[in-house]
């Protein structure tokens, strides 16, 4: 039996990196695929690629930042799917680097919007419907940076932070309503964001970063997709409000 089978599973930032990792994991799982996302040239082939794996897999336009969107979101996989068993608030992120003194207005706002709100907006819904159910399943995906400072990064620090408080509270409020929450904290991942930030295509940069991590190199997308699968399924029947960290030791320092 597969470890999602039947279930539907809903995935914002789901057309590139962890986000796209999660819902391939959850494809071969067994699971009806949900993939929210703002519109990328590449969707397409992207959706095609979780299709091959499972047939029940649709895509929905959608800026997490736009508290009617998420809405709509979540309203179109009741529609299809008839239920919302797990849902990943992926859909981050990076900004531009500045300390806080420096830091504009604009580019605050742009990353808490994204980061911070973008998850409350998914989680208002997303447990709406959860507590009619009873049942059901949310994974935040929240950073190392959740937990420890960075500097330059001040918005995407103070978001993730906002992350893990939203995760615990609300762990907190639904616990006796069949609904589970709980957060993963990646270390540095090999992804496109770290790309579009500059970190992987500058070899000084990225040799830095890997340097900070114990193990000496970057995760990859897969491993936070097996963090996933374990939060989302029942093997993990009894963690709520805590926060699974894949960070390569990181945080052990």
């Amino acid at each position: 039996m597969k470890k999602l089978e039947n279930k539907t599973v809903f995935i914002t930032g789901g057309l590139s990196g962890i986000g796209f990792a999660c819902a391939i994991a959850s494809a071969r799982e067994g699971a009806n695929i949900v993939v929210a996302d703002i519109k990328s040239d590449n969707g397409e082939n992207t959706m095609n690629e979780i299709i091959k794996i499972n047939s029940r897999a649709m895509y929905v336009e959608c800026d997490v930042s736009k508290f009617a969107e998420v809405q709509a979101a979540i309203e179109t996989t009741i529609s299809k799917f008839e239920t919302l068993d797990v849902a990943l608030n992926n859909a981050g992120i990076g900004g531009e680097p500045n300390p806080v003194g420096d830091m504009t207005e604009q580019a605050w706002l742009k990353v808490i919007g994204v980061n911070l709100n973008g998850v409350f907006n998914c989680m208002k819904h997303e447990l709406t419907y959860m507590a009619r159910q009873q049942s059901g399943v949310i994974v935040n995906m929240s950073s190392i940076l959740g937990k420890v400072g960075f500097a330059t990064s001040s918005h995407y620090v103070a978001a993730k932070h906002g992350v893990i408080g939203l995760t615990q509270t609300a762990a907190l409020e639904y616990a006796t309503q069949g609904i589970r929450i709980n957060a993963i904290c990646p270390g540095f991942i090999d992804t496109p964001l770290l790309a579009k930030g500059g970190i992987t295509g500058n070899d000084e940069v990225k040799q830095h970063i890997i340097d900070l991590h114990p193990m000496k190199r970057l995760g990859k997308s897969e491993e936070i997709a097996n963090g996933f699968i374990f939060l989302a399924c029942a093997d993990s029947s009894f963690m709520s409000g805590t926060t699974m960290e894949i960070d390569g030791a990181y945080l052990a320092q």
